[in-house]
């Protein structure tokens, strides 16, 4: 009895497809795996921020920083430390991941070398050499002998203020340093017990802000400063204007010309490219006013420093915020910002494999149909060997039973029906050889 036919024809074959498919989805899902890993798109959610002494216009700063990236779900860690140098060995030896580092602190050579990147100067840091007002020093040579604070080792004021009297003549043996931290120095001056001090630091200083109205203290003149910022190309040359700290009592008395190295923020060149961004947009938001020394604007900068600015921070300083980040949240924006690699790897593959499945599809599908002839050779080379024709038409039977139950799509109706033909061909040759 001959078998029931089951034909079965769609239009196409959804498991052929998939199958087909299958290494293209394979090599895409491993190209976007890959190209997600090489982007990092997620950024940390802690960052150590080095800032300067305890109660130091960096640590008042540093908080400032902490608020503004914590709304960005950015916990910022504030770490203590003596200042600019300190800070600098903290970022060689990633202990920290970003710090405020003053100009003339390091050169461009020795920034590269260590791997560390700027991200603009953020504001004028005056040099302030406060003495008591017992006779007057009208230049820095005037200070050989004297007992001079100049601050912790760490603080990049040691080495700035001794760059300083290099250029006066005056070798750091000429006087008497000491390297007291900034409140008990100022506690020593007061005292009487030291000749000055010297600091590196803004206006705003709390400091700062009472010494300028304490009297018999006195604020050394610069009346060579613009000289000095042709020396000593990391320093500026501003103007602390009279009656600037009190209009009413018309403090200072007079314009005081200063010196001024710049407050940078640093970071090592491996931090996150979207914290670089997040950070010089927070340094927008608090450094960007007028102020004593600056106007609206001003800052941040990528001028005044000799670390190389990052790639991201000169665009910043070029186009403004990311575009995404202007509309988006900071992690969606991140994200899309960053995903156009992942796609442009999804198609770059998609463009060559997008010929090879086609031609994977048909093979597929012809191999369903073809791989039944070798079966059908068999039986053929049975007649010729004289074996039982009963044996023969019985599997053959069974050769057209099973691919009557083939499922093909109608595009390749032709050959599976060349296949039946070619099975009917070898019955009837059966036949005739009884």
């Amino acid at each position: 009895m001959r078998p029931m036919k089951l034909i079965k024809f769609t239009r196409f074959s959804p498991r052929d497809l998939l199958v087909s498919f299958a290494p293209t989805i394979l090599l895409i899902a491993g190209a976007c795996a890959l190209a997600y890993w090489i982007i990092d798109p997620t950024p940390p959610h802690v960052v150590k921020l080095s800032t300067g002494q305890e109660n130091s216009a960096y640590e008042n700063i540093g908080k400032r920083y902490a608020q503004a990236m914590a709304k960005h779900g950015i916990q910022v860690t504030l770490q203590q430390s003596q200042g600019s140098q300190e800070n600098l060995q903290r970022l060689n030896k990633g202990d920290t991941d970003i710090a405020f580092v003053q100009s003339g602190s390091t050169n461009e050579a020795e920034a590269e070398r260590r791997g560390l990147i700027s991200l603009g100067s953020l504001f004028t840091e005056p040099l302030w050499l406060f003495m008591r007002d017992k006779k007057a020093v009208t230049s820095l040579t005037h200070l050989k002998g004297k007992k001079i604070n100049l601050g912790p080792e760490g603080s990049g004021v040691p080495r700035l203020f001794r760059q300083v009297l290099q250029v006066n003549g005056v070798h750091a043996d000429d006087i008497q340093a000491s390297d007291l931290e900034n409140t008990p120095a100022t506690v020593e001056l007061l005292e009487g017990r030291i000749d000055a001090l010297v600091f590196a630091a803004a206006p705003d200083d709390p400091l700062i802000q009472m010494l300028l109205m304490t009297p018999g203290i006195k604020l050394f003149n610069f009346t060579q400063a613009e000289a000095y910022t042709r020396r000593l190309p990391f320093l500026t040359h501003v103007t602390l204007p009279r009656g600037i700290v009190d209009l009413g009592r018309d403090l200072p008395a007079r314009d005081y010309h200063l010196i001024a190295p710049t407050a940078t923020l640093v970071a090592r060149e491996d931090l996150h490219p979207a914290l670089v961004d997040l950070f010089i947009q927070a340094a927008s938001g608090i450094h960007s006013g007028a102020g004593w020394f600056q106007q609206q604007g001003q800052f941040p900068s990528p001028r005044y420093t000799e670390i190389p600015v990052a790639r991201e921070a000169s665009k910043f300083y070029k186009d403004g915020p990311p575009f995404l980040q202007r509309y988006m949240s900071f992690w969606l924006a991140n994200l899309f910002d960053r995903l156009w690699v992942v796609l442009l790897a999804v198609g770059a593959l998609v463009l060559p494999l997008s010929r090879v499945v086609p031609p994977l599809y048909v093979w597929r599908i012809r191999s369903r149909v073809y791989r039944w002839y070798g079966q059908l050779r068999s039986v053929e080379q049975g007649v010729d060997e004289g074996k039982p024709r009963e044996e023969l038409l019985h599997r053959l039977d069974q050769i057209e039973e099973r691919v009557n139950r083939l499922t093909v799509p109608l595009s390749f109706a032709d050959e599976f029906y060349g296949l039946r033909n070619h099975i009917e061909f070898v019955r009837q040759r059966l036949r005739t050889n009884t």
